[in-house]
Parts: structure tokens; C-alpha cells; sequence
């Protein structure tokens, strides 16, 4: 199997990690030792396939290699009698040798059975996003910690407890009963919910965007609509994703400056994306019923499909966000709510409503003080724009958001300088 570069050998080893993982873990049903055996194996395979060239069978190369570690680990671990039995039967094959056959669609079930592992219940957000990246997305534990701006130690030790939590539970490897489905599923798509928004706007440090993790959050949902087409939700959220991250191309400027949504060049906007997403929300829509993520695509959607800022349809918008709101009410969908009807009616009727959140509430951060004086400075109150300006880039960790917000509190001076009966129509302050 030929294969390009470094990044063709990142994408096959992030492919096939669940694939290899989720055979281990149904053959020994030891996650724990089988992911360390795994990560191993990618090491070797790393090193390896690049000066060697791709074996014709890199599943059936990186089983047979991750399932040699584990015996060797378990050959030292004197405690691990029990497995004698079935190590014995096991005959160690040359890592060159592509003994492992491949098993069809055994593969998909796998990578779901690992999605609902790593998203168990008894495990924190924090955790199963960290452990849904190692076990399901490859990434080593310095990605995962350098996303995440927390040392390595400290996101080693996170996954460590994860994988120990899993392994005192005794959390079978398998999907869930039905009882369970809905609520594991909602974990699931949180989880990569979650990665996604962290890709795209990074909430600490100097990029605006990760693309790595953007990028792979959509890997592992597109992965997840593979198995589940038909569920709504899982479309709804596949659809968001695309619709959303089609717009990444134009976010900064060649200063490397935010650009919010309004000032955005939609010539750079990837319209395969913007097709796909509609697509797929079309579809759910029609087809399933109406769910959270349903409604943030189609917002999303409606966005996109404007040609200008101006053609936006933030009626439809207002009435989008109403229903998401009686179907999962929280800071965030007030907060966009507040500011389509800003936009839809004018800056006051937005201004009212912001009054009414509040401005420490989990998730919204330094968003609320942000939006306020964006519809301040609408309406014309340049001195108290500046002001929530200045506030809300205080509080910002981003850079990338401190130096926007920076700037448009800046303009205010010089504007209200050189023209003081003028009023500025400015963009939103957040992409």
C-alpha cells in the first residue's frame, strides 16, 4: 500500500487506532493494557512505515504488533496467571507478517463500542473528551495535553484515571443495554460536540483556531453518522460541524486578526462543505424528530446560505433559537437568542434581553459583556461601548478575542476623535 507523507501516515494510524484498540479490547477485555499495547504499536508503526513502506494489511500489521506487547506485558506481570491459558494459544508472529484478517464490518461496531466507552457516565466531561482523543482519535498524550494548554504530566495523569475508572467499574466492552441508549448516545455527542468548538475557537493561547482538533472532531462524527444514519441527532450534529467549519477559511485575517461573521469573505467560505451540510440537515429534518443539535445546523445553515451579511435571515434565526430554547434552554442559546433579535428588531430590544442573563453564568465567560457592547456601540453609546469593550477583553484567554475586542474599543476613540456626532455600524464581536 502506497501511501504520501507524514500526514497520510497520521491519518491511516488515526484511522485504524479504534479499529486495532476495539479488537484487543474484545479479545482480552483489559482496556487499560490493550490502549498502552495499541499506542505502543503506533510508535512502531511510526518509525517503521515510513522508511519500509505501508504492509498490505496495516490493521492486521498494528493487531498482531499491539497484541505481542500485551504479551510481553503480561509475560512480566507474574499477577496475571489467568491469561496463561489464552496466551499460550496465541503464537507470536514476525511484525513484518499480516496475520490478522481483516472482519468487515466488525470494525464500525468497534469504534462505536469504544465511543460509548470512553463517554461512560462514570467518567468526567473532562475525561471522556481526553480519553475519546487517545483511545478513538490517536492522539498522543502531548497533542492531547498542548490542546488542552495543561501539562503533560497532568493530562497523563487524567487518562490514567480514566482508564482506571473504567477498569474498577468493570464497564464491559459493548454497547449499551436500551435503556441506556439515549443517555450514552447525548455523552457521545457531547464529547465530540466539545472537541469540535475547542478546534474551532480555542478558548486559551495565542491561535484563534485548532485546526487539529476541528478536524478531527469531524472525522470521528462523520465516523459516528457511518454507523448511525439514521439517527436525527447524529446528523444534526455531523451537519452543524460542516456548516460551521466551512466558514474557517475566512475567521483571520492575513494579520492574523478575528474576523467576525459579518465582515467575512464568503468567497472563501468551502462550499462542498456548505452543500453537505444542507444536505444532511434537510434530510433530518424531514425525516426525524427535531433535536438540539438539529436546530443549532439549521441556524447554522441559515447562516451560510445568505450570499452577504446583509441578505442574513435573522427572523428565521430569532425563531430557530425560540425553539431551541423550550428544547434545551442554557446561557449560551440565551445569549444568541438576545443578539438575533438585535439584529432582527434592533439593538435595544437585544440590550433588554441581555439584562437579563447573567454575566458569570457557566459558558458564556466574557461573551455577555462582549455582545453588550456590540449593541451598545449599534446604538449609538460609544462610552459605555468602549468600556464593555475593555471589560470583556479582560476577561477573554484568548489572544486572538483580546486583541479584537482590543481593537474595537480602540476605534471607538478614534472615531468619536474625528467624528463626535458620528455613529460607527460596527460587526458582532464574535465570529
Amino acid at each position: 500500500m502506497a501511501v504520501g507523507g507524514a500526514h497520510d501516515f497520521t491519518a491511516l494510524l488515526r484511522e485504524l487506532t479504534p479499529q486495532v484498540l476495539g479488537v484487543l479490547v474484545q479479545r482480552h477485555g483489559d482496556f487499560a493494557s490493550s490502549e498502552d499495547a495499541v499506542q505502543e504499536a503506533l510508535l512502531a508503526a511510526s518509525v517503521q512505515w515510513p522508511s519500509e513502506g505501508v504492509p498490505s494489511n496495516p490493521r492486521g500489521w498494528l493487531v498482531t504488533v499491539a497484541s505481542r506487547r500485551l504479551m510481553d506485558h503480561w509475560r512480566r506481570e507474574s499477577t496475571r496467571r489467568k491469561y496463561e491459558t489464552t496466551l499460550a494459544t496465541l503464537t507470536p508472529a514476525d511484525e513484518h507478517v499480516q496475520s490478522e484478517p481483516d472482519t468487515g464490518g466488525a470494525q464500525g461496531d468497534d469504534t462505536l463500542k469504544l465511543l460509548f466507552l470512553c463517554c461512560h457516565p462514570a467518567l468526567s466531561p473532562a475525561s471522556q473528551v481526553a480519553l475519546t482523543l487517545r483511545a478513538i482519535g490517536g492522539l498522543s498524550t502531548a497533542e492531547i495535553a498542548r490542546a488542552f494548554m495543561v501539562p503533560e504530566a497532568t493530562m497523563t495523569r487524567r487518562i490514567s484515571r480514566a482508564k482506571q475508572r473504567i477498569e474498577s467499574t468493570a464497564v464491559p466492552f459493548g454497547l449499551p443495554a436500551p435503556s441506556e441508549w439515549d443517555t450514552r448516545l447525548d455523552a457521545v455527542l457531547r464529547v465530540l460536540y466539545l472537541i469540535f468548538n475547542e478546534g474551532y475557537t480555542a478558548s486559551h493561547g495565542a491561535e484563534l483556531q485548532r485546526r487539529d482538533l476541528a478536524t478531527e472532531a469531524i472525522r470521528l462524527t462523520t465516523e459516528l453518522h457511518r454507523l448511525l444514519p439514521e439517527d436525527g441527532e447524529v446528523t444534526g450534529l455531523l451537519a452543524l460541524v460542516l456548516l460551521v467549519d466551512a466558514r474557517h477559511p475566512a475567521r483571520t485575517g492575513a494579520d492574523g486578526m478575528l474576523v467576525p461573521l459579518a465582515d467575512q469573505d464568503r468567497r472563501q467560505w468551502k462550499q462542498e462543505s456548505i452543500r453537505d451540510g444542507i444536505a444532511l440537515i434537510t434530510h433530518a429534518l424531514s425525516t426525524a424528530v427535531v433535536g438540539p443539535y438539529q436546530l443549532q445546523a439549521a441556524i447554522a445553515a441559515v447562516h451560510d446560505e445568505a450570499t452577504r451579511a446583509e441578505d442574513t435571515d435573522w427572523a428565521q434565526i430569532v425563531a430557530l433559537y425560540e425553539l431551541l430554547q423550550r428544547i434545551e434552554p442554557g446561557p449560551v442559546v440565551s445569549l444568541n437568542h438576545a443578539i438575533a433579535v438585535a439584529m432582527a428588531t434592533g439593538p435595544r430590544a437585544g440590550l433588554a434581553l441581555l439584562s437579563e442573563l447573567d454575566e458569570d453564568e457557566q459558558g458564556t465567560g466574557y461573551r455577555i459583556t462582549a455582545a453588550r457592547a456590540h449593541l451598545l456601540e449599534l446604538d449609538g453609546a460609544l462610552d459605555a461601548a468602549r468600556e464593555a469593550y475593555e471589560t470583556a477583553a479582560a476577561r477573554t484567554t484568548s489572544i486572538p478575542e483580546n486583541r479584537y475586542l482590543e481593537m474595537r474599543a480602540r476605534r471607538i476613540d478614534s472615531t468619536s476623535s474625528a467624528h463626535p456626532h458620528d455613529k460607527v455600524t460596527p460587526a458582532p464581536p464574535c465570529p
